[in-house]
């Protein structure tokens, strides 16, 4: 087995943080008689602010400043609010126990700051079970760029060709992809409704396979792609 290790997202593959996290802005949107279609919203999924800035887009709809900060933090409020009893999603909680029953390194690599994922993590139970959190505002560059990943492959101690990665965005898996990793689609609610043909390998869940039976698939892809590269 070449597989040594495996990055997990958080943000919407670990946990849905992705459906409270729209709707809270969803109804900041509706009180100004505006609309954030979901096409808007997904240019900021697995990359942050980064990728798209609800509050810029919702001044330009409405022609004039919203004060940023308090507005950050009703927002924030009512997020933490939606996802509060949220637990891990199916197949995390067994994946991340095979893994250390078969002698992986498992990190987490998430365009989300610090504080966000050690909160989700601890309160889920999981923190003390990854050997690496990389965070967005720890980087230059979040996701699509592959500056999370390539920096979680080093805190492992792995080549790209060593691990894969779990995503639930287009963003999370072109910035796998653009580390040299195979990158497996698990797609949430939100993110089910976006393209993800461009992974490698898609599920429905992450309780579809064994974590063996994922590793077979997983090296499967990676000799497909070495015979498809090779002159």
């Amino acid at each position: 087995m070449s597989i040594r290790g495996l990055i997990f997202d958080l943000d919407g593959l670990i946990i849905d943080t992705e459906v409270g996290s729209l709707q809270s802005w969803r109804e900041v949107y509706d009180e100004y008689k505006c609309e954030l279609p979901l096409e808007k919203w997904a240019l900021c999924i697995g990359a942050g602010l980064d990728g798209f800035d609800p509050h810029a887009y919702l001044e330009s709809l409405v022609g004039k400043k919203i004060p940023r900060e308090p507005l950050q933090q009703r927002t924030h409020a009512r997020h933490l609010a939606l996802i509060e009893q949220e637990v891990a999603l199916p197949g995390v909680e067994t994946t991340i126990a095979s893994a250390q029953r078969m002698g992986l390194r498992i990190a987490v690599a998430s365009s989300s700051d610090r504080t966000w994922v050690e909160g989700n993590l601890q309160r889920l139970g999981l923190l003390e079970k990854f050997d690496a959190t990389i965070c967005g505002d720890e980087v230059t560059h979040r996701k699509p760029h592959p500056e999370l990943y390539l920096t979680a492959l080093a805190a492992l101690k792995l080549q790209p060709d060593e691990a894969f990665a779990l995503e639930d965005s287009p963003n999370g898996v072109r910035a796998a992809q653009n580390a040299g990793m195979v990158c497996v689609a698990i797609p949430n609610p939100i993110t089910a409704q976006l393209s993800l043909e461009h992974a490698d390998i898609r599920l429905n869940s992450m309780a579809d396979l064994s974590l063996e039976q994922l590793i077979q698939r997983v090296e499967q892809r990676q000799e497909e792609k070495r015979v498809t590269i090779q002159p």
